[in-house]
Parts: structure tokens; C-alpha cells; sequence
């Protein structure tokens, strides 16, 4: 059977942004990252606005990510991969037809991980929300993509990772945007941790300070590039700063693509 667009082999070693949302996003942006050397991209669910626990708004939104934004950013040349989910901001009661969805997503190979999800406000719904599809992700085997909020990110943090240990295999999960602050309590876990290079999160240097720390192997890179203040290059200055420093370049290799080969299975 022919691989579909998300279960495609990468070959190459050209970079890879495992954590964009590309709906709010320019075809500038996209033709940039590809001339920077971005071959790859995940592009995550995040609705921006209200959805009145309106599930209908949001399941349009993911099948508009997932048959539109594939193609509009292959014109530019950029792989465009599929993670679709609930995202904690768009927790809602009625979610049937959202899981649904899911599992038909899942079991025709379009997606390759359920994200964003997690917590941010750490609401009950929210933790309703995300156990339901951890669990869903764990009886599947999918690989998940796990937002951290910005605001009181530690605390949150650690409800969040009691709350994946419980219900997934944490080989498969991604905890995303954790910074100097928050990764001593997920360091000896075994899940793959994400570094989100974007104004306002983590400066390149974060990054490569957090890198020469701990290592590269559990890492990824991404510049989560949404509506908010982005730079959709951050993903390559990160990889060329840590070359022109001097870095091994089989280390460097491993957050540039060869872990989310991997991981992804891309």
C-alpha cells in the first residue's frame, strides 16, 4: 500500500521545524524557511478564536490544516506533516465528533501525532480533555505533541507530566517549549523534549545553553510560528549558530533532523 503524505520517508539531512501552525501562517513564510534549508515541517492545531463549544468549528478547522495547508506550503517547496488534536484553549464538553475524527485520522495514517495538546489554564475540562486523548494516543501508539503554557509553566508543568505518566508510554510523547526553568523536571524522564526558539519564549542562545547542558539526544527544534511574535527562520539560525561555534556536527545533526526522523518515524 502507498505511503500517505504523513507516513512519506525523509531523505536527506536538510532541517526540520517539528512544531509550526501553518493556517496563520504566509506563503512568504514558507518559501523562507525552505531557501533557509527547512525541507520539513509539523504544522500542530491551535484555533485562535471562539468556539462557543461549537465542535463543528473547530473539526473544520483541522480538516481545513489537514487537506489545505499540506498543499499551499508544497508550492513553496516545504514538507508539510499533520499533527491534529484538541488544544487545551479549545477544551470543549462536546467532543465527540472531535475523537471521532481522530480515530479515523489515525487509522488512515493522515496524521502523524495528536497536537498540540496538554494543559493551560489546568482547568477540569482541560485535564478531562487531554487524559481522554493521551489515552486514546496510547491505545493507538501515536506519537503526541504536548503544549506548555506560558504562564506559571513550572506548576503546570508538573501536573502535566504526573498526568502523562499515568496514562501513556512516555516514549511516546513530545513535552514542547520547555526552557532553563522548567527542564530539570522532565530531564529524567524518557520523553523527547521540544525547544521552541520564538521571541518571547527562548532566545537562541537558551537553546544552546540548555543543549551543551544536557546533550542533544532527547531534543528537538522548532519555532512554533502561530499569531503570535514568530520567526519562522529561528529553527536555522539555531542549527548555524551551533556550527559556528564549533559544535560536533553529528550532534548538531541530531536536533536538526535526525531525532525527529526518528521519533516521527519521517
Amino acid at each position: 500500500m502507498q505511503k500517505s503524505k504523513n507516513q512519506k520517508k525523509i531523505n536527506g539531512e536538510n532541517m526540520i521545524d517539528t512544531h509550526m501552525h501553518a493556517d496563520s501562517r504566509s506563503s512568504e513564510d514558507f518559501e523562507k524557511m525552505f531557501i533557509s534549508g527547512i525541507d520539513t515541517a509539523i504544522t500542530c492545531s491551535y484555533y485562535p478564536y471562539r468556539i462557543d463549544e461549537n465542535p463543528e468549528i473547530l473539526l473544520n478547522h483541522l480538516n481545513r490544516i489537514l487537506n489545505f495547508e499540506p498543499r499551499r506550503a508544497g508550492e513553496y517547496g516545504l514538507d508539510l506533516r499533520v499533527a491534529l488534536g484538541i488544544h487545551p484553549a479549545n477544551s470543549l464538553k462536546n467532543s465527540e465528533i472531535i475523537f471521532e475524527s481522530l480515530n479515523k485520522w489515525i487509522e488512515n495514517e493522515d496524521i502523524i501525532a495528536i497536537g498540540e495538546i496538554g494543559l493551560d489554564e489546568n482547568t477540569d475540562l482541560e485535564k478531562e480533555i487531554f487524559k481522554k486523548q493521551l489515552e486514546l494516543a496510547d491505545n493507538t501508539e501515536s506519537k503526541v505533541i504536548i503544549h506548555t503554557p506560558r504562564k506559571n509553566k513550572l506548576e503546570v508543568l508538573k501536573d502535566i507530566k504526573e498526568i502523562v505518566l499515568e496514562n501513556i508510554n512516555p516514549n511516546l510523547v513530545v513535552i514542547d517549549h520547555i526552557n532553563l526553568n522548567t527542564i530539570e523536571e522532565v530531564i529524567d524522564e524518557e520523553f523527547t523534549i521540544g525547544l521552541t526558539v520564538q521571541p518571547q519564549k527562548m532566545e537562541v542562545e537558551e537553546a544552546i545553553e540548555i543543549l551543551d547542558k544536557y546533550g542533544f539526544d532527547k531534543f528537538l527544534l522548532n519555532s512554533d510560528i502561530s499569531n503570535k511574535p514568530s520567526d519562522p527562520l529561528s529553527v536555522p539560525k539555531t542549527v548555524r549558530t551551533l556550527k559556528r561555534l564549533g559544535y560536533n556536527k553529528k550532534e548538531i545533526d541530531k536536533v536538526a533532523f535526525e531525532n525527529a526522523k526518528k521519533f516521527f518515524n519521517i
